[in-house]
């Protein structure tokens, strides 16, 4: 699936739900940290859906994988820091409500970056240079190989389990799956 605007894509709306959810805990009063460390958080958590953002609209694949591990780095570093604050709730008693949605946001940053990554790794592995490089005769020569790729599939799965073909293309599946 194609994507024209970086808000359709499920891992921007994951981060923007990591904001949403740093919010609801920056403004819980029962969560106590420095403003230091609410400043620092609160601008991680923006910086992972802001970067998805700018790299998606700057137009070339080596810009988006640049942007999308910047991405990835804040999505980390909001992860650190509510490891820090559990690791503070375990030694200080925090109500397990609190602890409970410290986890629930930190859950939330680990599947940013679970998404990035293979977002990323799908990007390195990619003939498309980015939005900017396209133009018709790259355009028709993408879509011409994915058409006979899945021509060339859909033969391979006509032919019995055992055929050698088939066992050969799905040996060659699985070690592409692998890298």
């Amino acid at each position: 699936m194609t994507y024209q605007r970086f808000e359709d894509l499920p891992v921007w709306q994951e981060a923007a739900t990591l904001y949403d959810q740093t919010e609801a805990l920056l403004e819980n009063h029962t969560f106590k940290a420095t403003s230091g460390f609410r400043d620092q958080l609160d601008r991680a958590a923006l910086s992972v859906s802001n970067n998805i953002a700018e790299g998606f609209e700057r137009g070339t694949t080596n810009e988006l994988l640049a942007f999308i591990y910047i991405a990835r780095g804040s999505a980390g570093e909001v992860r650190s820091m509510l490891a820090l604050k559990l690791r503070r709730a375990d030694k200080t008693g925090w109500p397990a409500d609190l602890k409970s949605e410290i986890s629930n946001l930190k859950s939330c940053a680990e599947s940013c970056s679970r998404q990035l990554r293979g977002w990323a790794d799908s990007l390195q592995n990619s003939e498309i240079k980015g939005q900017r490089h396209l133009n018709d005769r790259v355009r028709n020569e993408h879509d011409q190989k994915q058409r006979a790729a899945a021509f060339q599939k859909r033969l391979l799965g006509n032919l019995p389990a055992n055929h050698p073909l088939r066992r050969q293309a799905e040996d060659k599946e699985r070690e592409q799956s692998k890298i």
